[in-house]
């Protein structure tokens, strides 16, 4: 049984107060049902909390198939530690991976995010947030909102400027025990799409410098914490921007393809952080 953060309030685009999912999202058909309030404490109180927010376009169904994977691949102790997959509207298909309207969004997401961990999780022994893509915006809000210290946060394909850990979430890094990022050079929709997205963000949010690159292609820039540790993904096998995470098809993925990227390198890079453990993946 999965539990979901659900800030979705409808199929496209609205973010609405958080409630909890539990079930089984790779059911035939999905068996997901709310939580009672009362029941939320009970889910993490002594535990290691571990919440993950998916990326941009990411629709309901694939969100909670992926998200329930990454679980599985995590290897979660049920004594020990409790998961959350955080349902945000990420969804909106548009040509740049921070379109204003989607940052926004992301943003709006996580400080309710932040607001739920603070009346809902409080008697969890500690906190921890892992994010892809447009996801770490949404948790790096969330820790900023928090009124209680963050044992770690692991940031994967990062789509936001490179130096936000010292410019807009310097905040939120300063209430982080731990920090880790995941980069590639090889991520093309960082490349291509971001740039052009991040101009317009900027002309309505002006929050950094412009023209700055992803932290999921460059890594974190910047006067950044010591307890910021970056990790870069070799260029072969190419791993690019959707490589990440499981994926949220309703069918058994399967195997990755010989010789090619495979996102369980990404979820025991995640697991290992969230255990304060040295990740292995990708070799130093």
């Amino acid at each position: 049984m999965t539990h979901f953060v659900n800030l979705r309030a409808g199929p496209w685009g609205a973010v609405c107060s958080p409630y909890v999912l539990s079930g089984d999202a790779l059911a035939t058909p999905m068996s997901l049902t709310s939580v009672n309030w009362e029941g939320v404490p009970f889910l993490v109180r002594g535990r290691n909390v571990l919440l993950v927010a998916h990326g941009f376009n990411v629709d309901f169904n694939s969100g909670v198939r992926s998200l329930q994977r990454l679980e599985a691949a995590l290897g979660i102790d049920p004594v020990r530690e409790a998961f959350f997959g955080v349902l945000w509207p990420g969804d909106w298909t548009i040509p740049a991976i921070n379109y204003p309207a989607e940052d926004r969004i992301a943003s709006h997401a996580g400080a309710l995010l932040g607001d739920f961990c603070n009346r809902w999780l409080a008697s969890a022994a500690s906190i921890s947030f892992a994010s892809h893509s447009l996801g770490a915006r949404v948790i790096l809000e969330a820790i900023q909102a928090s009124k209680r210290r963050i044992r770690m946060a692991c940031i994967t394909a990062g789509a936001l400027n490179s130096a936000a850990l010292c410019e807009e979430y310097e905040a939120a890094a300063a209430n982080c025990d731990a920090i880790r990022t995941l980069s590639s050079m090889q991520d093309l929709v960082l490349k291509l799409a971001f740039p052009a997205g991040d101009i317009f963000a900027d002309l309505l949010d002006p929050d950094h410098p412009p023209l700055e690159a992803a932290m999921g292609r460059a890594g974190p820039t910047g006067s950044y914490p010591s307890y910021v540790a970056p990790s870069e993904i070799p260029d072969s096998p190419p791993y690019d921007h959707e490589d990440y995470l499981p994926p949220g098809s309703a069918n058994d993925p399967g195997p990755a393809a010989a010789g090619g990227p495979d996102w369980r390198n990404p979820a025991a890079f995640v697991a290992k952080a969230f255990r304060s453990r040295a990740p292995g993946w990708p070799a130093t």
